[in-house]
Parts: structure tokens; sequence; C-alpha cells
């Protein structure tokens, strides 16, 4: 790493780095609570792992700026291991999680991260962003008229006072004003002591309490997997949004390995495995974090909320970190891809809704973005299959048949290739088939060709295949495929 990378991502504007990543703790306070509660854990299981995870990562992660700690993803693959068999399972799970993720990234598979649509990120996004506001409303729906006009103050600051001065993020005033009107005014609405038990120490070191043996490695095994899997998904799929809002490359191999190590880490001091937050990582961005120490900073002040100005935090509205969430929630959609989906190609704009819909139907971001790739994928191979064409070329000697052969010859367009071809109209005439403007990928399209030329022997035809480039041609001989009635 080069001594400019080292100050970019460490010294550059460190007030501002600061700053941001206070907003992103904030941010994070009544998302990893519920996100606990939902994993069946008491919150300083998730509230351990978040300090833990965001110190850990801002060292080892491959994307600066981004904002990892416990996550609503893991905590419902978790959720059954937990009801099942208890927290140190689940502590024992989110360590081999962290081996898994490690590995990974040492043997370089982030680079399937390319084969992830920008349709697919799109419907990633926006799904992200409806979840986080639905995540909000058991905190407002139901609740009294002096919530609602907390969490609109809130807004009201979050959205005016950048007009008026950007010196310090709109979220953190707001913070700091609605907690102490509520406090002044003793005003009856939830706080963020009625959430649950705040952790009332440090975090410490802790080998999980299962015993070392096959049955535990048997039990702890499919949720340690599922865990990494769904960590890296949204870590991975988080970093690359990121890029594209910093227009600045991140390592995803780098990145798969620093949320393993962190992982880890949390499980040994007594914290559920994380991954990466888009909602406070957009949070971060737009207040200004580029570098690690908003990471860092992110992870070091909510230790220092929690254990130390524990007395103040408690007293914090939740209605006004709803204010935040919602905030976060808007700048996270993209908005811009509504009016895209009359714009774009139907296909792309089907992915994209595909993968909100999945992913909010379920609350399942893994399963939403495989619908979408699966997607983008069959879509893309038939697309790429009607581009094949196979033409007739006209020709005065009657005895002469001559086809010229374009486009990608594969699974999905060996059929159109095959039925291209008049093999009645060819009988006992000589048959040309020029494929220098075709390639053939895999064993269905060389065993295509292969029926192309029975077809028109069977009518007493002479064929002869020619241009075939030397990818083609290298298929077909290590096949085996008939050369017989083909020259090249």
């Amino acid at each position: 790493m080069s001594l400019s990378s080292l100050s970019r991502d460490w010294s550059a504007r460190p007030t501002r780095e600061m700053l941001a990543g206070a907003v992103a703790t904030f941010a994070l306070i009544p998302e990893v609570i519920a996100f606990s509660f939902a994993a069946g854990v008491d919150p300083q299981v998730g509230l351990y792992a978040s300090f833990v995870i965001g110190i850990v990562i801002a060292f080892t992660g491959g994307r600066p700026a981004m904002i990892s700690a416990a996550a609503g993803s893991v905590a419902l693959v978790a959720a059954p291991l937990v009801h099942s068999h208890g927290l140190p399972y689940l502590l024992a799970a989110g360590l081999l999680a962290g081996l898994i993720q490690i590995v990974f990234g040492l043997l370089r598979l982030g680079v399937l991260m390319r084969f992830v649509s920008k349709s697919v990120r799109t419907g990633f996004v926006n799904a992200l962003a409806i979840l986080i506001f639905s995540a909000q409303l058991p905190q407002i729906l139901g609740a009294g008229w002096m919530t609602y006009a907390v969490l609109a103050a809130g807004l009201a600051v979050i959205y005016i006072v950048p007009r008026v001065t950007t010196a310090v993020p709109s979220p953190l005033i707001c913070i700091v004003v609605l907690t102490a009107a509520s406090m002044m005014l003793h005003l009856p609405v939830k706080t963020v002591a009625d959430l649950g038990q705040l952790p009332g120490s440090l975090p410490t070191f802790a080998w999980p309490s299962v015993p070392l043996t096959f049955e535990t490695l048997g039990i702890i095994a499919g949720p340690a997997i599922a865990i990494a899997m769904v960590g890296l998904l949204e870590s991975l799929m988080t970093a690359t949004v990121v890029d594209d809002l910093t227009n600045s490359p991140s390592s995803k191999n780098r990145e798969a390995t620093g949320l393993g190590i962190a992982n880890a880490a949390a499980s040994l001091f007594g914290g559920i495995a994380g991954c990466g937050m888009i909602g406070q990582t957009v949070s971060n961005i737009k207040y200004g974090g580029r570098g690690r120490l908003s990471t860092l900073f992110a992870g070091a002040f909510l230790l220092i909320l929690m254990v130390l100005l524990k007395p103040w935090v408690s007293q914090v509205p939740v209605a006004a970190l709803v204010a935040i969430m919602v905030m976060v929630s808007i700048d996270t959609f993209d908005w811009s891809s509504v009016r895209a989906v009359v714009v774009h190609p139907k296909m792309s704009s089907a992915v994209m809704l595909a993968t909100v819909a999945v992913t909010v139907a379920t609350d399942n971001l893994a399963l939403g973005v495989a619908v979408g790739v699966l997607l983008s994928g069959v879509f893309f191979t038939f697309k790429v299959a009607k581009l094949l064409n196979v033409a007739l070329e006209p020709s005065s000697d009657d005895t002469r048949l001559s086809y010229r052969v374009s486009g990608q010859v594969f699974f999905a367009s060996a059929d159109i290739f095959v039925d291209a071809f008049d093999v009645v109209e060819a009988q006992g005439k000589f048959v040309s088939i020029d494929v220098s403007k075709a390639h053939f990928w895999d064993i269905t399209a060389v065993a295509a060709l292969e029926r192309v030329v029975a077809r028109f022997k069977a009518q007493g035809a002479s064929v002869e295949v020619h241009g075939m480039n030397e990818a083609s041609a290298t298929l077909v001989e290590r096949l085996d495929r008939p050369a017989t009635g083909t020259a090249g």
C-alpha cells in the first residue's frame, strides 16, 4: 500500500471523517438492537459485535468508508440456531463463518461479483431502502401524536439545517436538539432505554463454550455456511454500491477476507456475526466519509456511547433515530430508476423489479439477488441466442448451396442453428457452410454442427465446413466430433 493511499484512507479531513462516522453510529443503534431481537439474543450481543466489527474491518476491509455491523440478513439466518441450541452455538457458527469468508477472500472469489448486473445492483439498493423504511414502522405506527411531532421535528432539522450550515452533519444536530428537548420538557416518548438493556461493560475475550466435537460441527456447519454466504453477498454488493457513489475502486477479495477476520473477532468477543450495512454506509458517504477513519470512528464511537455515555444515550428519543433512518432510506433509494423503468430495455427493468419484489416479499437479500442474477443470465442467454443468423447466399450454380453463419452457437441457440438449414433442398448437391463469423462454445454446439452435417449427408449431399476459428476447431477436436465430411 502506497503512502498516498494510506494518507487518503486515514488522514484526509479527519474532522469530517469522524463526524460522518458519528452519524453512521447513531443510525446503527436502533437497527442493531432490532436485529438482535430478530436473532433472539440480547441487544448487547449485537452491540458488542458492531463495536468489534467496525474497529477490525477499518484495518482489514477492502472498501474504505463502508460501515459494517450486526445486520438483519445475518440475524434472520442465525435465529433458528439460537432458538434450537442457544447463544454459544451461534458464536461458534459465527467463528466458523468468519473462517469460511477468509478462505473465500484468499481464493480470490470476489471476481464472482462481475456476474451481478447493474439492474440487480439497482434492485438490491431499492429493496434495502424499502426494508430500511419498513423497519421503522413498528416504532411509529400506533404511537401518540407526540412521537409524530418529534419525528416531524427531526426530519425538519435534518433537511433544513444543511441550508444554513454544513459544518456539522444535521443528523447529529437532530439528536442533540431533540434529546435535550425531550429531557427538559419530559416528553412522553419512547427512548433508547426502552428498546432493551444496553451494555454495562467492555466486551471480553472468550472461546465459545461448546464441546469441540464432530457433533458440534454438524450442528453449526449449515448455519455457518449460510451466515458466511449471506454476509459476503451483502458486503460485496454494498462495496460495489459505494464504488459507484464515490467513483473509486475497492478490493472485493480483501473485503471478503477482512469481513471474515472481523466476524471471527466479534464471535470471540461475544458478538453475533455481521456484514456491510448499506443504509449506514450511504449515510456515512453523504456526510463526507471517504476513508477508513470514518469506519474506525463509527465502531469506536459506538463503544463510547454505549459504555461511557450510556445514561445520556438512553435518553435519546427513538423518534429522532427513526427520523435519521427515514432520511437514510430516502437517500438510499435510486429515484432515477423509477423513471428508467420505462426507458431502459424491458428485460433490464424486469430484472430490477424482480430483485426488489423477491427481496421485499421474503425479507431475504440473498434470495432476491440470486433471483436477479438468474434472470439476468436467462435474459442475456435469450438475447445472445437471437443474434445467431444463418443465411443462404444466392448462387447461379444449381448444384451448390452456400450458407454463411454468424453469431454464437451454444446450448441456447443450437436448435435455432440446426433448424435454419433446408436439408430437403440440398438433395444431391454440394453444401458449403462458412462459419468464419461464428463461434462454437460448448458440446451442444458441436453436436448441433454434427446433426446438420449428418442431415445433409442423409440427403445425399456433400458437405464442406470451412472458416472455423481456432478456438472452435480446438473444441471440435477435443470432443472428437466428426471431421468426417467436414473440412476446415
